[in-house]
């Protein structure tokens, strides 16, 4: 695993812990994941963090897990502008540093990040719908952080942007105090790593479509969300999960965490809803799909029985459209889409943390691939081509706590 960051010349290195309180006067050089444009393979660059501004804080990085919206935003599928970029959204780490009036959390907190720091006053946050934040979203796609500013600088002096307001692919992050969620220090933080994202979303999916005990669930991909929507769904007492997968691995995966079926795709889609609708006696009450495909959220549609209600969780490249029959409708079916389990984040990860420590929830068992910051184009390679659940990225391996 790589080393943390040493101090440079005339760079200030933070220590870890709560000794570590005031913000550091200087930039910490450190390395990171960088794409610098999509189609050239992500490299491991030194760059320069700028310390916290007010309402922000500075999070020594320990683990990081590699989503499919790592590989969209490296391939370039999330729209033109992006990059370049310091990747990883989805990661676990401890607060060294808070810049002014930060009280949600102090230098030595265990964090998990939240991409969507909602403002809690446009609209949608007042509304209820925090995930759907206008703020996050305007700053967040330009990669910047609150302020519509960025704090990391390459080799060359030239603005990075943060990926998904995090950039946690490196060795610290600077995020805004909202974009960083207490957690006890009893969990590992390799594990911790994948609260932020995959399970809330995965688990959240299946919260807002309201699957109740005795369902029927099918899940069309069982990556490292759909694993955790499976999870869900056995936690909400689904009498039938079936598992869909082009992947023997994964579903192998997928009955482990809970699915009663497997089927493993491939061999058309025709055949995948067939094989669906037979073990289920003609169909489910609730569809994931976690791909992000036109034929899966086709699928999705297909094994419906009537009023059930298909739920896209998985993202789409920019342009992806997706036709259904429209005479369907009068089956009284629902298709819909969940983002980021369409909650609020904050208390969806306490309830889940909580699940954590009853024994209820493993989030290990979903880890298919420990590895370094080098070996994130590998992990990246990986998901292009189906293989493997979730890669942890272990950036610090003692504060990770992998072993523990």
């Amino acid at each position: 695993m790589p080393a943390p960051a040493t101090e440079a010349a005339g760079v200030a290195a933070p220590a870890v812990g709560p000794a570590a309180a005031p913000v550091p006067s200087a930039a910490i050089e450190m390395r990171a994941a960088v794409l610098r444009e999509p189609g050239r393979p992500v490299a491991v660059e030194r760059v320069l963090l700028a310390p916290p501004r007010r309402g922000e804080v500075l999070v020594r990085v320990a683990a990081a897990g590699v989503c499919h919206s790592d590989l969209h935003l490296a391939d370039g599928q999330l729209g033109g502008g992006r990059w370049p970029m310091v990747l990883g959204h989805e990661g676990a780490g401890v607060v060294e540093a808070v810049g002014e009036d930060v009280v949600d959390v102090v230098p030595g907190d265990h964090v998990a990040f939240c991409f969507v720091p909602s403002c809690g006053a446009c609209a949608a946050c007042r509304g209820g719908r925090r995930t759907l934040c206008e703020t996050a979203a305007l700053h967040g796609v330009a990669g910047m952080l609150m302020d519509g500013t960025s704090r990391l600088r390459g080799s060359d002096g030239g603005v990075l942007q943060h990926g998904l307001m995090v950039a946690c692919f490196a060795e610290y992050a600077v995020v805004p105090v909202a974009g960083a969620v207490a957690l006890p220090a009893s969990i590992p933080l390799w594990q911790a790593a994948l609260l932020g994202c995959g399970v809330v979303t995965g688990i959240g999916a299946v919260n807002r479509a309201g699957v109740r005990v005795g369902d029927r669930v099918c899940v069309i991909g069982c990556g490292g969300v759909g694993l955790q929507v499976i999870a869900g769904a056995r936690l909400a007492g689904a009498g039938t999960v079936v598992a869909v997968d082009t992947d023997v691995a994964k579903l192998e995966l997928a009955r482990r965490r809970g699915a009663t079926h497997a089927v493993l795709a491939g061999s058309g889609a025709d055949v995948v809803v067939s094989e669906v609708l037979a073990v289920t006696d003609g169909g489910v009450e609730h569809a994931f799909e976690v791909v992000g495909s036109p034929v899966t959220i086709r699928q999705a549609w297909d094994v419906l029985r009537p009023g059930g209600t298909a739920t896209v969780v998985g993202l789409a490249p920019v342009g992806v459209e997706v036709s259904l029959p429209a005479i369907e409708f009068l089956a009284e079916k629902t298709i819909t889409g969940s983002y980021y389990g369409s909650s609020d984040v904050h208390a969806a990860l306490g309830r889940l943390v909580a699940l954590v420590a009853d024994g209820r929830l493993d989030l290990g068992d979903v880890v298919s691939d420990l590895i370094g910051l080098d070996e994130v184009e590998a992990a990246l390679q990986r998901l292009r081509s189906g293989q493997g659940a979730r890669s942890v990225v272990v950036i610090d391996e003692a504060l990770a706590g992998v072993g523990a």
